[in-house]
């Protein structure tokens, strides 16, 4: 593979294309559809006559926690925890933000931030650290603290804090899986009644699970991107949605990924080219323009940051220049961009 350099993948955007609030509809997002010879305007509606009887589309079900906690260590200090994982009933693993790093032993209280639970609190101790991240044990099911004392975790590019329409409006309507500290963004444009007439069209959605993790927004720091690691994401593949994959793929049916979170999952569960297996573990997948695509024909997904590994992994599908082509048109026609943003519809380039 061709060495590729990370400035080979920066444009320009102007800040006020950042969404900072969802629209008021779901589905009345703009839809940029891409292809190696069409770059046409649509809306997220007409995503519909884009799917065809036989189509398989995967969504990730992964729900997101209010995985943004505030509170203190005994001695008083303030600490700001951003759980990148929960790893057992009372267990997880933490970004923590102290004006000196927590020591194994240390006991952290965390306050209520909805002002019914005002004056409460959850503790957690510091059991240890993996790199970046603390091992907390909390006083309690991580789960239900989380739901209790916690913030929804807004990408930074957001800068308003967390409102209450931000706890439904953050997360798709067919969410069932608590873990995700980030939302798989491309699944917002989703109603019940789009997905209703999607399936009534003869379009088959199944779901698999990843939780997106608070690396995804962690910057690329080598210019050299054979040199980048990818940060770690669980994923689940069912038995039964495997075996539908599989079957779509030995009938010549298309696989669409909702989302870059699922074509992820998918391209991490194959085996050998049009064939997955079933399981849950961790994904480290990075792609990349030259990645040959083993499953994904096709992507749903939002705009993504410059320089950001998601901009590699669309590139991937359908070229670097047909990418950065597209992404100049919807900032000249002012689409908006990342979480709350609009989406594209990408289709797999013959050789990708």
């Amino acid at each position: 593979m061709t060495e590729q350099h990370l400035s080979d993948f920066d444009f320009e955007l102007p800040p006020e294309l950042i969404a900072q609030y969802p629209l008021a509809d779901r589905s009345s997002s703009r839809l940029l559809h891409i292809t190696e010879d069409v770059i046409e305007d649509k809306t997220f509606r007409d995503i519909e006559g884009f799917l065809r009887p036989g189509d398989l589309l995967i969504a990730n079900d992964t729900k997101v926690i209010k995985a943004r906690l505030l509170g203190s260590k005994e001695t008083g200090g303030a600490v700001e925890a951003l759980i990148e994982r929960v790893t057992g009933p009372d267990t997880a693993i933490s970004m923590l933000r102290a004006s000196k790093s927590p020591k194994p032993g240390t006991r952290i209280y965390f306050r209520a931030q909805t002002e019914g639970a005002a004056g409460k609190e959850a503790e957690a101790e510091v059991l240890g650290r993996e790199g970046e991240f603390y091992s907390l044990r909390f006083q309690g099911p991580v789960l239900d603290i989380l739901e209790a004392f916690g913030r929804v975790p807004l990408p930074p590019y957001i800068e308003h804090a967390p409102e209450k329409s931000d706890e439904s409006r953050y997360q798709t309507v067919y969410a069932h899986h608590p873990g995700a500290v980030a939302a798989p963004t491309a699944g917002l444009h989703f109603t019940e009644d789009l997905l209703s007439r999607i399936r009534n069209k003869g379009v088959d959605i199944e779901y698999v699970t990843l939780h997106v993790g608070a690396g995804t927004f962690q910057p690329v720091r080598v210019e050299n991107l054979s040199e980048h690691h990818m940060h770690s994401e669980w994923f689940s593949m069912p038995e039964d949605v495997a075996a539908k994959i599989n079957a779509a793929k030995a009938e010549g049916r298309r696989v669409i990924a909702v989302g870059t979170t699922s074509l992820r999952t998918l391209e991490s569960a194959a085996d050998r080219p049009g064939h997955v297996e079933a399981g849950a573990r961790d994904t480290r997948l990075f792609i990349m323009p030259g990645y040959k695509f083993r499953i994904v024909d096709a992507l749903i997904t939002n705009f993504h940051l410059p320089k950001s590994t998601l901009v590699m992994l669309v590139s991937a599908l359908v070229g670097r220049e047909r990418i950065l082509e597209a992404y100049a048109h919807a900032v000249k026609e002012k689409y908006r961009f990342f979480s709350y943003g609009d989406a594209c519809f990408i289709e797999k380039a013959k050789n990708a």
